[in-house]
C-alpha cells in the first residue's frame, strides 16, 4: 500500500515538472511580448566560429576608440595643426568616436550576458544618436570638401574664404541639420504602435528596422523618411561632386609634376572617406524596401559603424605628412618623459 502509494507521488511529480518544462517557454515569450522593452536579435550566435567574430569586432572597436581619441589629442595639443583642415577633421572623427561608444557597449554586453533587451528611451536615443552623426557626418564631408576646394583652386586666398567664422559656422550648421533630422526620425518612429513580437533583427536600433514591427500604416512615414535620407545624402554628395569637378578641371591645368602630385595628395585621403561614408549609406537608406535584406542590413551596418571609424583616421594618418609628423612629436615627447 505504501509502495501504491509512493508511486502515486513520484507520478505526480513528474507530470508536474515536464508541465512546467512545457509551460515555461510560452510564460517567458508571452511576458517578453507584452513588455514594453525590444529585443536586439544581434548579429552573432554563441558559437565558436561566432565568438571569434565577436572578439575581432570588439577589437576593431577599441582601435577605433583609441585611433580616433588619439587623433582628436594630436589636433588639439599640437598649435601646428590649429587650422580650419584640422578642426574638421577633429570634428569628423569625435563623430566617429561618438557613434561607436553608443553603439559597441551595448552590442558587447548584449551577447555576454545574453540580455538582448533595450528600454523604448534607449532605442529611441540610439537612433537619434546614428542618424545625428550620419546627418552631421554628410555634411561635414561636404564642408570638407570645400576645404579641399579653395586649398588647390585658390591657395593665396585660404584665409580670406574659408576663415574661422565661417568653419565654425560650417560645423555647427552640420551638427543642427543631423540633430533635426535624427529627432524628427526618433520622435516619429517611436510614435508607433508596436506589435506583440518586440524583436528586432539587428544588433542595435535602427529606424528602418524599427518601423517594419509597427501595427499600423507607415507608408506615408516610410516615403517621408526615404525622401529625407536622399535628400540629406544628395545634397551633400552633390556638393562634394561640383566641388571635385572644380578641383580636377584646375588640377588637369597644371604643368608640374610636383603640383599634380600635392593636389593628389592633399583630395585621395579626402575621397577615400567620402567613399567609404557614401556606399554603405546609400545601401542601407536609399534602396527600395522590396530589395532589403536584414542579413544584408546588419553586415553593411557592422562596416559603417565598426570598421569605417578605425578606417577613416588611419587614412588621415597615413596621407597627411603633418598628421604623422605631429604624432612623431607626440611619441618623442612621451619617450622623454
Amino acid at each position: 500500500m505504501k509502495l501504491n502509494r509512493d508511486f502515486w507521488i513520484i507520478k505526480a511529480l513528474t507530470f508536474s515538472f515536464f508541465s512546467f518544462s512545457v509551460s515555461y517557454p510560452a510564460e517567458i515569450m508571452e511576458k517578453r511580448n507584452t513588455t514594453l522593452d525590444f529585443i536586439l536579435l544581434g548579429i552573432f550566435k554563441h558559437t565558436r566560429s561566432h565568438l571569434f567574430l565577436f572578439m575581432m569586432v570588439l577589437t576593431m572597436a577599441i582601435a577605433s576608440l583609441m585611433a580616433n581619441a588619439l587623433m582628436l589629442l594630436l589636433i588639439l595639443l599640437d598649435p601646428r595643426l590649429h587650422r580650419p583642415m584640422y578642426f574638421l577633421l577633429s570634428q569628423f572623427s569625435l563623430m566617429d568616436l561618438m557613434l561607436v561608444s553608443s553603439i559597441m557597449p551595448k552590442m558587447a554586453a548584449d551577447y555576454l550576458t545574453w540580455n538582448k533587451s533595450i528600454s523604448p528611451a534607449g532605442c529611441g536615443l540610439q537612433i537619434f544618436v546614428s542618424l545625428t552623426l550620419g546627418g552631421a557626418e554628410s555634411f561635414l564631408l561636404a564642408t570638407m570638401s570645400y576645404d579641399r576646394y579653395v586649398a588647390v583652386c585658390h591657395p593665396l586666398r585660404y584665409p580670406v574664404l574659408l576663415n574661422w567664422r565661417l568653419c565654425i559656422q560650417m560645423t555647427l550648421g552640420s551638427w543642427f541639420l543631423g540633430a533635426a533630422d535624427g529627432l524628427m526620425q526618433a520622435a516619429t518612429t517611436l510614435s508607433f504602435p508596436f506589435c506583440s513580437a518586440h524583436e528586432i533583427d539587428h544588433f542595435f536600433c535602427e529606424a528602418p528596422m524599427l518601423v517594419r514591427l509597427a501595427c499600423a500604416d507607415t507608408s506615408v512615414f516610410e516615403n517621408a523618411m526615404y525622401v529625407c535620407c536622399v535628400l540629406m545624402l544628395l545634397i551633400p554628395f552633390s556638393f562634394i561632386l561640383s566641388s571635385y569637378s572644380l578641383i580636377l578641371s584646375a588640377v588637369l591645368h597644371l604643368r608640374s609634376q610636383e603640383a599634380l602630385r600635392k593636389a593628389f595628395a592633399t583630395c585621395s585621403s579626402h575621397l577615400a572617406v567620402v567613399a567609404l561614408f557614401y556606399g554603405p549609406a546609400i545601401f542601407i537608406y536609399m534602396r527600395p524596401k522590396s530589395y532589403r535584406s536584414a542579413n544584408h542590413d546588419k553586415v553593411v551596418s557592422a562596416f559603417y559603424t565598426i570598421f569605417t571609424p578605425v578606417l577613416n583616421p588611419l587614412i588621415y594618418s597615413w596621407r597627411n605628412s603633418e598628421v604623422r609628423e605631429a604624432l612623431k612629436r607626440w611619441l618623442g615627447k612621451c619617450a622623454d618623459f
